[in-house]
């Protein structure tokens, strides 16, 4: 289903950024202002991007096993995608914009399939199967 490799590279990516972070804090150290660049914030923001990752993942999971429960966290996080891709697409550093183009239109293309109508026949399908 395409709506679990959506979610799975999602998921990924945020995995992906978390251990990028933890690299970055070992190897460089923690850069940028001195109030939003401390120890506690990089451990918060390692935290909240695997949390986030691992959600995602976890949603990808439930999409697999075509569970209904996957779509509202999965609507939420494309809602959350476009709006931080849109963001980020308007840096000037080219590897930011492109991050950011390709999150808003993956954050777009979750939408589309989450509401089509073939998933929420295939989820009323599983419903009825599962409670038979």
């Amino acid at each position: 289903m395409a709506l679990t490799v959506v979610s799975m590279i999602e998921g990924a990516a945020l995995l992906g950024y978390a251990a990028f972070d933890i690299v970055e804090g070992i190897r460089v150290g923690i850069t940028g202002p001195e109030d939003v660049s401390n120890p506690a914030a990089l451990v918060v923001l390692i935290g909240i991007t695997a949390a986030f990752g691992a959600g995602m993942v976890w949603v990808g999971i439930g999409w697999w096993r075509t569970r209904r429960w996957a779509r509202a966290p999965f609507i939420l996080a494309q809602a959350l995608a476009i709006l931080v891709g849109y963001e980020l697409s308007q840096s000037e550093g080219a590897v930011e914009r492109t991050v950011g183009i390709a999150g808003a239109v993956l954050g777009v293309l979750g939408l589309i399939l989450a509401f089509a109508p073939g998933v929420s026949r295939r989820l009323d399908a599983a419903d009825a199967d599962q409670s038979a």
